[in-house]
């Protein structure tokens, strides 16, 4: 493995420069994994259709200390998400939290710092008792290649019974305008008890180098909280994204993850259901040309009983774009009356997009409610003739019908602003 030697050379003076802050343990520990795991390639059967090794042919640089950028509040404009006006805004820029770039307008209800701060101060106990759980569920050397080099990582904590009205937008920047770079952010977020949170997340590269963002973000759900969470993809680098939510007490979750650009992108989405009574909902929508490959992978796991899910993905693919979705239900032998379904819908525009659908469940209770199920096809030829029959051209025909496809799926992004956004640039891809 060629990248393992400028890796373990970097690992080295990051450790070297941080101070003890209780994470240099677990940063050795999880290089050690890297080390032995190496980056996942296709015979890792969770990445058997999705190639990261040519991505590593490049040698990265990883930021951190007093990180050296070009990235101004100029820069940031250009990518500013609808709404920011009045929203709390966070910013990563080559994988390190920017203080001077954000803006945080909620601080009677937020609590927001460094994690190597909280991991000394009174949040201590939920740090070290939640973070790194993902790895759990993701046994592979990119997710311990993140937790390797966490460094100017972020902690998020929603105070006990805040509903925080302000959105929260983090943006990850990856700046390669001075070279390569690997960016990895990194947060913990912690949603105390009755609390009420909405965040977006997207993604940016600026720059002509090669850029790659091995982003990881843990949630942990209390009792009675509940969280929006959505995540918008429209840059054309490489990224693999792990949202991890662990729902600790009677809570809600809605996550809705709409991809519509992307060289490689592959999205890890893990709901752990540690508590009765809890309810989850996953939505997802991609939209690939080119030669763009998309990953999504989620994963269900219903720990304790008397929980609810829903999973519902869909997916258009054109040109030469290949889609992956892998979905994942777990019921324990203790979760009885689970209610969990599934669902991927994908259609194909040319002769050349693929999709690889493969709904999985995995049942260890008996008095369950769970469902699973997938399509991939064409257009409504149907739909398309009678569209046309009715005077409306071949292209817009088409667009209608796309647009009423995506619609399912773009309904449940219930902040108004970011739903209005992605519609707008769902119509604008669909102007054939």
């Amino acid at each position: 493995m060629d990248y393992l030697k400028q890796f373990r050379e970097q690992f080295e003076r990051i450790q070297a420069a941080s101070n003890d802050n209780g994470l240099g343990t677990i940063r050795q520990d999880a290089f050690s994994a890297f080390s032995r795991m190496g980056i996942p390639t296709t015979k890792n059967e969770e990445w058997k259709y999705t190639r990261l090794s040519s991505l590593f042919n490049t040698n990265y640089d990883i930021r951190f200390g007093q990180h050296a950028n070009l990235v101004s509040q100029e820069d940031l404009t250009t990518i500013r998400l609808p709404g920011h006006e009045t929203a709390n805004e966070l910013v990563f820029v080559n994988g390190v939290f920017s203080s001077d770039l954000s803006t945080i307008r909620s601080a009677k209800q937020l609590i927001i710092q460094p994690l190597e701060t909280a991991a000394l101060n009174e949040h201590k106990d939920i740090v070290h008792k939640h973070f790194g759980h993902s790895s759990n569920y993701l046994k592979d050397g990119i997710n311990a290649l993140n937790t390797a080099f966490v460094h100017g990582a972020l902690f998020i904590h929603v105070q006990r019974g805040q509903v925080v009205d302000q959105p929260i937008y983090i943006y990850n920047i990856t700046d390669t305008r001075e070279g390569n770079i690997l960016s990895q952010p990194r947060s913990l977020v912690h949603i105390a008890e009755a609390a009420q949170v909405t965040m977006v997340e997207t993604f940016a590269t600026f720059g002509q180098g090669e850029g790659f963002t091995n982003q990881v973000m843990e949630l942990v759900v209390e009792n009675d909280a509940r969280l929006e969470y959505y995540k918008i993809q429209e840059d054309k680098g490489n990224q693999v994204s792990t949202t991890h939510i662990r729902h600790i007490g009677k809570s809600y979750s809605n996550t809705v993850t709409i991809s519509l650009d992307g060289g490689i992108l592959r999205n890890n989405l893990n709901i752990v259901l540690d508590a009765e009574h809890c309810e989850s909902h996953l939505y997802g929508l991609y939209f690939q040309k080119g030669h763009n490959h998309v990953d999504n992978h989620t994963v269900v796991d219903n720990v304790k009983p008397n929980c609810f899910s829903n999973q519902f993905y869909k997916g258009i693919l054109d040109e030469s774009a290949t889609g992956v979705f892998n979905g994942k239900i777990f019921v324990r032998p203790q979760a009885q009356k689970t209610n969990a379904y599934q669902s991927n819908k994908n259609i194909l525009l040319s002769d050349s997009a693929t999709v690889n659908t493969k709904p999985q469940l995995e049942i260890f209770a008996d008095d369950v409610k769970c469902s699973h199920g997938c399509t991939i096809g064409r257009l409504d030829e149907e739909g398309l003739f009678y569209l046309q029959s009715r005077g409306i051209t071949e292209k817009n025909a088409k667009s209608l019908l796309l647009h009423a496809f995506a619609s399912d799926i773009l309904e449940n992004v219930h902040l108004k602003v970011i739903r209005e956004y992605v519609d707008q640039q769902i119509s604008e891809r669909l102007d054939f």
